[in-house]
């Protein structure tokens, strides 16, 4: 069997196959979950796994879901993953009724991709001519949200971290994994586009608790201290040190409150922020991070109130392997022209697959199909062979590629891949910021 006739059956499985991905991605649009609560999304994925003869891991992260392809021999591992969590937009056409839930960032189409990888791979034959092996993880909580939530859950002891991926990584599940990747959408780019290399930010994340003295508020405001007002000269005086940003570490902070107080007629005593300080370096981010921590306490000083606040850790920028990107270019050729394969335009906000990056090559192309803002209402898929098939074919035979003829090209990638961090000195920093 030649590779690149291997690579065309492996495609035309996909195609034969294109209606069952396209309805899983439509479930999964249907059934949006939050972070670490993906039980509907992660029973789709193991019916999935169950169909295709594919033994799992789950309850990995809570949720979280991993299966294994093996091929004739195993030289190297690589992983390709789905991220299983929606995020809060109750104004969305697809929301969730009860939670407010919607897949206003594609996330459903990744976990679409990713089955569609496995069913080229397994319908197709093709593990029997590759020397490595493949798994499949579904993966929770990407979106850093709900932080009080997670918090609680952190407390308790049923993660260590807040992102889906920083907790598997605890957990020993990218101990065998060589390598990994996956997609993404990217916003408003309904047309047949792939973005490669990009990196992102990383960040911290805050919860924030203004204490004050309750009062009437119309009788005798006086009697009383302001957490509320604690809260809004905090925003104040974080915004006065915008100034202070330079422009290349691309430093953002964006709070929010998530309680005002508890009623009208009452000063409030009980006031809660979450921010995240970003920045294109975790160096940049720190010291961001105390030029907030510093606005907060002085104007909570400033009121008389008192303050808490709780550092999180938050994900790290995101590196692209670049040997890893070229192969993925070479294949995605085959489905669009060469003007729409844009490298290096780095991406929006951030991602734990950062984290990820700094332990072992990935990659995470950005896709076209999707049209409207991210995590908007008017988020949406217009072009669901795009969304969800194109990308299955293009990862797939960037799989072929590097498990090919003893998987030379895939333990190439490893040899040269410099790791910023072991596990053992991540997990460390990991917890010294929080």
């Amino acid at each position: 069997m030649e590779k690149e006739k291997l690579k065309s059956i492996i495609c035309e499985e996909i195609d034969a196959n294109k209606d069952q991905v396209i309805s899983i991605g439509r479930k999964i649009l249907g059934s949006p979950e939050m972070g670490f609560k993906e039980l509907k999304t992660s029973a789709l994925i193991k019916e999935t796994f169950e169909r295709l003869g594919l033994e799992y891991k789950d309850k990995l992260a809570l949720t979280g879901v991993k299966a294994q392809l093996r091929g004739r021999i195993c030289e190297c591992r690589v992983a390709v993953m789905g991220e299983m969590d929606a995020v809060l937009c109750p104004a969305h056409e697809f929301a969730d009724t009860n939670t407010g839930a919607a897949h206003s960032c594609g996330h459903n189409a990744q976990v679409a991709a990713m089955l569609g990888v496995a069913i080229g791979l397994i319908k197709s034959g093709a593990m029997k001519y590759l020397d490595g092996d493949v798994v499949f993880m579904g993966v929770p909580a990407e979106e850093f949200v709900e932080l009080e939530y997670r918090q609680k859950l952190k407390d308790k002891g049923d993660i260590s971290y807040l992102g889906g991926k920083q907790e598997l990584i605890k957990e020993g599940e990218f101990d065998d994994i060589d390598m990994a990747m996956m997609v993404h959408s990217q916003a408003n780019t309904p047309e047949k586009k792939i973005f490669l290399r990009g990196g992102s930010t990383g960040f911290i994340g805050k919860t924030v608790s203004f204490i004050g003295t309750e009062a009437h508020a119309g009788g005798a405001p006086h009697e009383g201290i302001n957490a509320l007002n604690a809260a809004m000269a905090s925003i104040m005086c974080i915004h006065a040190q915008r100034e202070t940003f330079k422009d290349s570490d691309q430093i953002r902070v964006h709070p929010i409150i998530t309680k005002g107080g508890d009623l009208v007629n009452v000063v409030p005593a009980d006031v809660r922020m979450e921010t995240y300080v970003r920045g294109k370096s975790i160096e940049a981010v720190i010291e961001a991070s105390k030029k907030v921590n510093r606005a907060i306490k002085g104007a909570t000083y400033a009121i008389g109130a008192e303050v808490e606040i709780t550092e999180i850790p938050g994900y790290l920028p995101l590196n692209q392997n670049q040997k890893l990107s070229n192969l993925m270019k070479k294949n995605i050729k085959s489905f669009m022209e060469s003007a729409n394969i844009i490298e290096g335009i780095d991406m929006i906000g951030s991602t734990d697959v950062g984290d990820l990056s700094g332990l072992i090559p990935v990659i995470q192309p950005t896709i076209g199909g999707f049209d409207g803002a991210a995590h908007s209402k008017n988020f949406k898929i217009v072009n669901e062979d795009m969304a969800y098939i194109i990308p299955s074919k293009a990862m797939a035979m960037t799989i072929v590629d590097l498990l090919w003829d003893f998987a030379n090209e895939a333990k190439n990638i490893k040899a040269q891949y410099t790791p910023l961090y072991t596990k053992e000195k991540y997990l460390e920093m990991m917890d010294q910021i929080s």
